[in-house]
């Protein structure tokens, strides 16, 4: 699964520290989500989809290869 979460943060002009916040969670935590080094649990993903203004759907996608 490919991870969209720092695409769409930096598409919204967002900062991490500012997301991670509002996620009750450590910037570190939101980094390994970003790279993939551990999944958000569903509680965040629907707080962070909610933030973005996406669905959370949209936070990860398949990978086509």
């Amino acid at each position: 699964m490919k991870c969209n979460i720092e695409k769409l943060i930096k598409d919204r002009g967002l900062k991490k520290g500012f997301v991670a916040e509002k996620l009750e969670i450590s910037p570190k935590q939101l980094r390994n989500y970003e790279i993939g080094e551990s999944y958000i649990p569903m509680p965040k993903a629907y707080k962070l989809a909610k933030l973005l203004g996406v669905k959370v759907d949209d936070l990860y996608e398949e990978d086509t290869e």
